[in-house]
């Protein structure tokens, strides 16, 4: 069976949640399954060999707005082209190609991470259009998968019919690591850091993070925000003007060898994000058994950890108390993470019997 992918950057080593979410979800894959991923040449650091998986690089711009809607838009002429089986699209933004797909007779699974037109970086037409992608997405896929199960409780009874709920999973590669040099050459020591992990974006709310930070005025404590920034420049200069006494720490985007080792030794694990659709940093820190700290939003709800595990989002102070609390009593009361469900293999074949419902 024919699959042909687009909706993401591509992988290995390339940042984001949905690019980590199909180099887990299309390397599990069996022989069966012939999958064809569409890459962004300027983010490609290297090809890889995959038993299953092909890959098709493009060239593309890194205008923002404009990148994406361009290199959906070759994907949707090559799969016309091509004629795969089924075109598995991530995200709603490519959705705005759907009934183009559909027109030539082409059957479409998408699936939905977020909903991309509540980040705070889209302007007033960028959110238009994202609205409308998602209106095209939604009515003109064949099968829906949602990553959010309350995101898919928002949507009408018709688009439910055709929806199925499977969450991001873990990551086999990530492990507890004794190593401490990575952590060494930036110069912190283990259990005396506080850590975020994620896209330098306004919608990951780091500048909430850091003015709780400030507030708690700690020493002993460094913080270390480990993620790259693309086109929000400006949001990455503000967030740089605070650093308070030298304790904040900008890693930039990091491979899962760096970053297992921050997961370990980190005395707390927050997530300050505004709007996420399943965060699988989170997954990633639970798994390695990080005393962790949410903002209440929809996706981390979805985990029904204890209370004393998420503070009221945006509200600097309750994040800054409850910094001061988890830090406290960082060594325990620490709680037994159930991942049981969260496993790649299982949303594989959860996946796979979605494309063979629509042959």
């Amino acid at each position: 069976m024919k699959i042909f992918v687009f909706g993401t950057r591509g992988f290995p080593d390339i940042q984001g949640g949905v690019e980590k979410h199909c180099e887990a979800l299309y390397s599990g894959f069996s022989s069966d399954f012939s999958i064809t991923v569409f890459r962004r040449k300027p983010y490609i650091i290297r090809t890889p060999y995959y038993n299953q998986i092909q890959f098709i690089d493009l060239p593309s711009t890194r205008i923002k707005g404009f990148e994406a809607i361009f290199h959906s838009l070759v994907c949707a002429l090559i799969c016309i082209w091509k004629r795969p089986n089924i075109v598995h699209i991530h995200n709603i933004g490519p959705g705005f190609f759907i009934p183009l797909l559909r027109l030539f007779g082409l059957k479409i699974v998408l699936t939905y991470h977020s909903a991309n037109y509540e980040h705070k970086k889209w302007g007033y037409l960028s959110k238009k259009i994202l609205e409308l992608s998602e209106f095209f997405a939604l009515k003109y896929s064949n099968r829906i998968i949602f990553v959010n199960r309350f995101q898919m409780e928002k949507v009408s009874v018709e688009v439910k019919k055709k929806s199925t709920y499977i969450p991001n999973g873990i990551s086999n590669n990530l492990k507890k690591t004794d190593s401490i040099n990575y952590i060494k050459s930036l110069g912190i020591t283990p259990k005396k850091y506080i850590l975020a992990v994620g896209r330098i974006t306004p919608e990951k709310g780091f500048d909430d993070l850091i003015e709780a930070f400030i507030l708690l005025n700690d020493p002993n404590y460094k913080l270390v925000i480990a993620g790259g920034v693309e086109h929000e420049i400006n949001y990455f200069n503000s967030l740089k003007n605070k650093n308070h006494a030298n304790q904040i720490i900008y890693t930039g985007f990091l491979t899962e060898e760096y970053l297992q080792e921050l997961y370990t030794h980190t005395a707390l694990f927050v997530l300050s994000s505004h709007n996420e659709g399943f965060p699988l940093v989170v997954l990633e820190a639970m798994q390695l058994g990080c005393n962790i700290l949410l903002s209440n939003i929809p996706a981390t709800q979805l985990l029904n950890l204890p209370e004393n595990y998420y503070y009221p989002m945006g509200d600097i102070n309750k994040l800054y108390l409850s910094l001061k609390e988890k830090l406290k009593s960082q060594n325990s009361n620490l709680v037994q993470y159930d991942l049981s469900k969260y496993n790649w293999e299982k949303i594989c074949q959860q996946t796979a019997q979605i494309y063979k419902s629509l042959m």
